[in-house]
């Protein structure tokens, strides 16, 4: 009994099947959703949304985390208006909290299930590489928590990536959910107090502004987190000169 339960876990469906169901969940989703979760539905829906929070507040928070977490964990479009509805059903806050969780748990389901198809088999042959591939799997180990903050913070990353990579190269699980928590939120609360100044938006007929993440008075002071994130590595690059 056990042994066929180890052979089913170490075949090639068996081990791929997180990633499989990831990837199914994903085309039915842009097929189902592609063109649905945009400004404009949100605009158009956005009194139901507000009557239905009014009356069923528990039951909406639970509700919009679930589909926020499905949107990351799918890879689905309008993960940014998601993050918006967060705002303006919620306000910045609890709306940033309800929104940083969401995508937290998304992004781990995407980490996990890649981590377990084949992300521990390619971080092992890593390991076992020699060579420039050796040294920079070295280095990106030696360094992972200023690399995670630094993938997670710096806003042209794709966030699909920045799930991905660290699965690829052996992160822990715990390490990966803190650096992703923090790391985002100073994008995600920025986000989510766009979201909860759409009423005024809404009633002008306008658009909000979602380039604001790269106006100075915000990207200076992320930009100032990216420093920070990087100055442990600066740091023990100065000791091991030194050493030398």
């Amino acid at each position: 009994m056990t042994d066929s339960v180890t052979e089913t876990r170490s075949s090639p469906a068996g081990r791929y099947a997180p990633l499989i169901v990831i990837a199914l969940g994903a085309g039915l989703g842009w097929w189902l959703f592609g063109d649905r979760l945009t400004f404009a539905a949100l605009a158009e829906n956005r009194e139901a949304l507000l009557a239905f929070r009014d009356a069923n507040y528990v039951a909406t928070v639970a509700v919009f985390i679930a589909a926020y977490t499905l949107i990351v964990a799918f890879s689905l479009p309008g993960a940014t208006i998601a993050t918006l509805t967060g705002g303006f059903l919620f306000a910045t806050f609890p709306g940033a909290l309800f929104n940083i969780t969401a995508a937290t748990l998304g992004a781990t389901a995407i980490f996990l299930a890649a981590q377990t198809s084949i992300g521990a088999r390619l971080g092992a042959r890593l390991e076992g590489s020699e060579g420039v591939v050796k040294r920079i799997k070295d280095g990106i180990d030696e360094n992972q928590w200023s690399m995670l903050f630094l993938i997670r913070l710096i806003p042209v990353v794709p966030f699909f990536v920045a799930n991905l990579v660290p699965a690829f190269l052996e992160v822990p699980l715990r390490r990966f959910v803190i650096s992703t928590f923090f790391g985002i939120m100073p994008g995600a609360v920025v986000y989510t107090s766009v979201g909860a100044g759409l009423g005024e938006v809404f009633a002008r007929g306008e658009t909000p502004n979602l380039g604001i993440i790269f106006t100075p008075q915000v990207l200076l002071p992320i930009l100032g987190l990216c420093a920070l994130a990087l100055l442990p590595v600066i740091l023990r690059a100065l000791r091991g000169k030194r050493g030398l």
